[in-house]
């Protein structure tokens, strides 16, 4: 009798938990909106790269930092800034060794946040904060400071937000962040004032983006303020984007029921998960490497790795050591992702959601672009 009364408690607790669960979903809203975006004047346009000017050099010094746990990836910014040849850009960590990247890479900064104030005691000009493991890290915090009370422009890219407002630097600002984040950091930050429709807000020394594919435009954006319109326009093509500005659909970014369905349905069936490799060569384009390598791992249903024959780091394009996260020769044809070599970022990234779209349908696809706050319209398979 007792166990028969067990049995009938653990099952109705399993239907109470699915009923909830079910009630939950039911409540989502069941898509996004499709809308275009608002178009952004040009005294708008003209005023946010006039906010960005170089504050002090007039070759920028651009510092992007991270702690070497978990940092998403500083690959996209540095990649593009590195291309365009316009600043000294330089991959710091708050700790010797390398940073691990989420949800996946792994790099060697250049120097770490101490040896960068030995040698620029005057601060850098521009600092890119990209979202953390830990919003509240007191190295990475006390180091923002110190470089805002130097002058420098303060970038928080995606959920880095939290991490400068963290850092006690959006006080009566006007910013932005992922939109998974907007309420965490609203009720964090009350004085600071969400600026909706805009993929990069700056307000008074401090920038802040949506999701991790808004470093392309943000990156652009700092190119033209720096070195002037035709340079931030050749750079675009270069990494696929002839059209770009602050522009954003918000409403078109949100917890849906496809979403969590999609979420659920791909974590459970744990059966079906794979590891994709991805050769990692010299001269790598770190930026399309980056958003190839993140889609992949955002399906719920696979992990992007880099393989190589040798454990020993390789240089990217830009000059960044990146670390192989496996040593073979060669990998699974069934398992193996085509070579970024070729393509530009921008292309190589709508490659990828294509390739999802493939092998785990549109439904993943949209999952993914979701998660990377990428526009639907370029996301679309």
């Amino acid at each position: 009798m007792n166990s028969r009364r067990v049995l009938w408690s653990a099952l109705g607790a399993v239907a109470l938990v699915a009923g909830v669960g079910g009630a939950w979903i039911f409540s989502l809203p069941p898509a996004s909106s499709a809308a275009a975006p608002p178009a952004i004047t040009q005294d708008e346009r003209d005023a946010t790269v006039a906010a960005l000017k170089p504050p002090k050099r007039q070759r920028p010094l651009i510092a992007i930092i991270g702690i070497n746990d978990a940092t998403e990836t500083i690959l996209m910014p540095y990649g593009i800034l590195k291309r365009a040849d316009v600043a000294d850009v330089v991959a710091l960590a708050t700790k010797p060794g390398p940073v691990t990247l989420y949800p996946t890479l792994k790099v060697e900064p250049h120097a770490t946040t101490a040896e960068f104030d030995a040698q620029h005691p005057d601060g850098a000009d521009y600092v890119i904060v990209p979202a953390m493991s830990r919003d509240d890290d007191p190295a990475a915090l006390q180091w923002i400071r110190s470089q805002a009370a130097k002058k420098a422009i303060i970038i928080g890219v995606c959920v880095g937000a939290k991490v400068v407002g963290d850092a006690g630097l959006l006080h009566g600002k006007r910013a932005t962040t992922h939109w998974y984040s907007i309420k965490e950091l609203r009720g964090k930050h009350p004085t600071m004032r969400y600026v909706e429709d805009r993929r990069l807000v700056v307000d008074d020394g401090v920038a802040t983006t949506t999701g991790i594919t808004a470093s392309m435009p943000m990156s652009l954006t700092l190119i033209e303020a720096i070195a002037g319109p035709d340079k931030a326009r050749a750079v675009g093509r270069d990494i696929g984007l002839a059209d770009w500005d602050a522009r954003h659909e918000s409403d078109a970014f949100k917890f849906t029921r496809p979403f969590a369905l999609t979420a659920i349905r791909n974590t459970v069936a744990f059966w079906a998960h794979e590891q994709l490799g991805i050769e990692l060569k010299g001269g790598v384009d770190e930026v399309s490497l980056a958003l190839v390598t993140d889609a992949w791992s955002r399906t719920y249903r696979s992990q992007a790795v880099t393989f190589a024959s040798s454990a020993g780091a390789q240089h990217s394009r830009g000059g960044l050591r990146i670390l192989p996260d496996q040593v073979a020769a060669n990998w699974p044809a069934a398992r193996l992702l085509p070579s970024v070599a070729d393509r530009k970022p921008a292309e190589a990234l709508d490659d990828a959601l294509q390739g999802i779209a493939a092998r785990y349908g549109t439904q993943t696809t949209d999952f993914v672009a979701m998660q990377l706050e990428y526009p639907r319209h370029r996301a679309a398979p």
